[in-house]
């Protein structure tokens, strides 16, 4: 094949390779931009959690007002309640630590457990952190509280498994996502509410279940990613560049 024949076959490969090029472009730049989105976000999360944590705790909503509570508006709101733990089930929930809570730096798990309020309605109250590398369905519940307890926490919505996370583990008796609507089917405690306590205090006498306050700590790094989505599309747009030019050397 001569010189001159093989000139429109390199074009075509050029042309073929260019949309390729453009292609992985356009993704890195908008990957970028979506990082950049998502640092908004994520900061704008990290002021509204800053600002409810923070806040003084109010006195928890009555049942009645129970299904109108919207997650996006009222989750992590601190909040003040009396309720007396039911005799019943314990939920444990596991964790190997959390972006909330600086003093759960190791594998444990959570317990909870239904309490019932004035009014009658039943909230889950998460009551704290045990650290225990292998819980197991032979672990004993830990003691509840007697009588009406003055707690206060925060409010929490539940959990949806991921696709490679199971929700409970039947043999050893372990959650993986705290949702305390399943927990409450699984062990027959009856209509809970839509949400859970995070409990804050008090601390119990022998300091286990522990519970404490959160913290906004969320790690935001988007900044970097974003930096280096551009980056990549200005290499690739500099490298094909380069390319083109000396391909075209070779045409001429």
């Amino acid at each position: 094949m001569s010189a001159a024949a093989d000139i429109p076959r390199r074009r075509g490969s050029l042309v073929v390779f260019g949309v390729f090029t453009l292609a992985a472009f356009v993704t890195f730049i908008a990957l970028g931009t979506w990082q950049l989105e998502r640092k908004a976000w994520k900061e704008a999360l990290i002021v509204t959690l800053d600002e409810r944590l923070a806040a003084r705790p109010s006195a928890l909503p009555t049942r009645e007002r129970w299904a109108s509570l919207d997650p996006a508006a009222d989750e992590f709101r601190r909040v003040s309640l009396r309720a007396e733990f039911l005799p019943v089930r314990e939920g444990r929930v596991y964790t190997g630590g959390s972006g909330l809570r600086d003093d759960m730096t190791g594998p444990g798990y959570c317990a909870l457990d239904p309490a019932r309020v004035a009014d009658g309605g039943m909230v889950v109250v998460n009551r704290g952190y045990v650290a225990n590398a292998h819980p197991a369905a032979s672990l004993r519940p830990i003691a509840l509280p007697e009588g009406t307890v003055e707690i206060v926490g925060v409010l929490r919505w539940p959990e949806a498994p991921g696709a490679f996370v199971t929700a409970h583990s039947e043999r050893e008796d372990l959650w993986f996502v705290r949702d305390q609507l399943a927990m409450a089917t699984a062990y027959g405690w009856g209509i809970v509410a839509p949400f859970y306590i995070d409990q804050e205090a008090p601390m119990p006498a022998g300091g286990v279940p522990r519970p404490g306050p959160l913290k906004a700590n969320l790690r935001n790094e988007h900044l970097q990613y974003a930096l280096t989505w551009y980056g990549l599309a200005a290499v690739l747009a500099i490298a094909f560049a380069m390319w083109i030019r000396s391909r075209r050397r070779e045409l001429r």
